[in-house]
């Protein structure tokens, strides 16, 4: 399946301990590269999204958000107090030996066991944190399929017109090499002296020899054969798509510097504009 390596997904999750929120989202890139913004109670579990990631996806420059969310009925500080009351008692105490000291409200509540904290079942919360991954990424390859069968339709227009202009140039060299050998004719007819009938031939082999474009255009036939194979396999195909591009472009060149009519000049032409068409889709392919 044809996928493009840009899209975007996201999701929540209701768990015991909060709101997991997670988002996902992609943009062009030669490999693959994940960059993260995890909830600091999540950050161990970032060596196992990467790999889970990895796994589903080939190509691409990824930005994963992972939140979590505390309850709603957990959002008043839960404080406390009998740790409070011990920390006053030692302010009262130690106060005659430090009288200029002051304890600033913040301050207080980032010492520790101040501010209590739910305790948290850290396998628990990393099958919720995978299983919402797993959604995410069947809605975030389901995006990039979306965008890659539109990408493909666009790829193969533009093949087929590739294969339509080899098969015009196929047809119409006979008749240009019929006009070069009547070109050739009649510069040699206008030569003071007469030209050997046996050098006038060899000249016109040697002269259409370097005007031959067969082998190309079979190439060409044959890049087009490869290329709809390739967009019917079931993997990532991007890289495999840009190296044959090169091929194509190969040969479209080879056409034009061989080209001494104005129709086949145009041909190349058009071929690499189409080549070049092609590649910009490609370049969004995974």
């Amino acid at each position: 399946m044809i996928r493009s390596m840009t899209a975007f997904a996201s999701g929540e999750r209701d768990t015991r301990w909060g709101t997991l929120g997670c988002e996902l989202r992609s943009v062009n890139h030669r490999f693959l590269e994940t960059g993260m913004r995890v909830h600091e109670d999540l950050r161990a579990l970032e060596p196992l999204l990467r790999e889970r990631i990895a796994a589903r996806v080939k190509r691409g420059k990824l930005d994963l958000s992972l939140r979590l969310r505390a309850p709603e009925q957990q959002h008043g500080l839960q404080v406390d107090e009998a740790r409070v009351a011990d920390l006053a008692a030692v302010a009262t105490r130690l106060g005659a030996a430090f009288p200029g000291m002051r304890v600033e409200f913040t301050q207080l509540l980032q010492f520790p066991g101040v501010l209590r904290t739910a305790a948290v079942d850290s396998d628990a919360l990393k099958a919720e944190v995978l299983a919402l991954l797993d959604e995410v990424l069947d809605g975030f390859l389901e995006a990039r399929a979306r965008e890659g069968g539109r990408l493909a339709a666009a790829i193969i227009e533009r093949v087929d017109g590739i294969e339509r202009i080899a098969g015009e140039v196929r047809q119409m060299l006979p008749a240009i090499r019929e006009g070069q050998r009547q070109k050739l004719q009649q510069r040699l007819a206008e030569l003071a002296q007469p030209a050997d009938p046996g050098r006038l031939e060899q000249e016109l082999v040697l002269s259409l020899q370097k005007l031959d474009v067969d082998e190309e255009l079979d190439r060409l036939e044959a890049h087009v054969a490869e290329a709809r194979r390739v967009l019917g396999l079931d993997e990532a195909v991007g890289r495999r798509l840009d190296f044959l591009l090169q091929e194509f472009n190969r040969e479209a060149n080879t056409l034009g510097s061989k080209s001494v009519d104005t129709r086949s000049s145009n041909a190349a032409v058009e071929l690499k504009v189409l080549i070049d068409q092609i590649r910009e889709q490609v370049q969004n392919l995974e």
